[in-house]
């Protein structure tokens, strides 16, 4: 029996993407008392769902509440609820944005768990939705974002994560639509601070695997976990995100885990390149997105035209877009001229 803490009424809620982050969420909010419908673009999933109440490819060996459905038809998705939870992969953030902006009829609540940074503009995801839907119609963005595989959340291990908006209303009421006795949920002002901790820390990630992949130890990753943070804060206030918020839930929470675990894409692929594979084939081997490998581009060209230093995510993208080797990105880190850690 799950406990809901300061239960919200019971509301409809449309979750676009039925990855295994988006079929989590879902999970959590039904088991909270709301009516969900989640969308996605494939109909054999769609049917899947439906009817064996699986998705196999994502959530191997997890049966979903019989409550759950799916669809992938946009038009009854968007006409379900007002609203809105994406959590589809970044690249595909503003064409299905851009897609449903036109099926708004009524003024709805967005909410977005995508963790990345557009290549190309180096957007944050909330600015990106706030481009495409149409303004008079939205009463805000919230970003939930913190340390959480989705693998875990659909066993009810504990969870803590943050609903991160500049509209404090709403980023309460995205709260009070999740929390549990097992999904515990913060409020955060910073926005700017919660989307880039979300999206730079997958970077690091596949730095952390890529060293235990070549081979080091617990040393060589507790130090490019700190460093990475230093790194990940640098460009954040930069662009105005609060320092504090790097060492929160979705900083520093979610470094540790997205940078140590099996579950992690980002650490699966990055163990993989340390072990010499190519990118097409460490990528092919994952099967999903890894949104770290985007995310190093977009976040190595901002760093560049910011002019802000950020030598572990430039030696990753070395790695990735370079045909650096691995042993020559380490060697080039460590042979730096010395400096202060601050």
């Amino acid at each position: 029996m799950i406990c809901v803490i300061n239960q919200a009424q019971p509301e409809k809620v449309t979750v676009l993407g039925a990855g295994s982050w988006g079929t989590a969420l879902a999970n959590v909010l039904i088991e909270n008392g709301h009516d969900v419908l989640l969308w996605t673009r494939s109909s054999d999933q769609a049917q899947e769902i439906n009817q064996e109440k699986t998705n196999h490819h994502y959530l191997k060996d997890t049966h979903l509440p019989d409550s759950i459905r799916a669809t992938s038809d946009l038009t009854e998705a968007v006409g379900h609820s007002d609203i809105l939870l994406f959590v589809v992969p970044t690249s595909a953030i503003r064409p299905v944005a851009r897609d449903l902006a036109g099926l708004l009829t009524k003024e709805v609540s967005v909410i977005h768990a995508a963790k990345g940074l557009e290549g190309g503009s180096y957007l944050r995801i909330s600015q990106i939705l706030d481009q495409e839907l149409p303004a008079d119609l939205l009463k805000g963005i919230v970003a939930l974002s913190g340390p959480s595989h989705a693998e875990e959340v659909v066993k009810h291990d504990l969870t803590s994560i943050t609903a991160a908006s500049e509209n404090k209303d709403q980023a309460s009421f995205t709260q009070k639509l999740f929390i549990n006795d097992y999904f515990r949920v913060y409020t955060n002002p910073d926005i700017i601070g919660v989307e880039i901790g979300a999206a730079l820390k997958n970077i690091i990630a596949l730095g952390s695997g890529i060293i235990d992949g070549y081979g080091y130890g617990d040393n060589a990753r507790a130090g490019l976990i700190t460093r990475g943070l230093a790194e990940i804060s640098r460009l954040g206030q930069a662009i105005g995100a609060q320092a504090l918020t790097f060492i929160g839930l979705s900083g520093v929470g979610d470094l540790i885990v997205t940078c140590s675990s099996p579950h992690s894409r980002n650490y699966q692929a990055g163990r993989l390149l340390g072990q010499g594979q190519d990118l097409k084939s460490a990528l092919d081997s994952i099967g999903m997105v890894v949104e770290g490998v985007y995310t190093t581009q977009a976040a190595y060209d901002l760093s560049q035209k910011m002019g802000i230093e950020m030598p572990i995510t430039e030696a990753i993208y070395q790695i990735l877009y370079d045909d650096l080797s691995v042993g020559q990105a380490i060697t080039s880190l460590m042979n730096r001229r010395g400096k202060s850690e601050a």
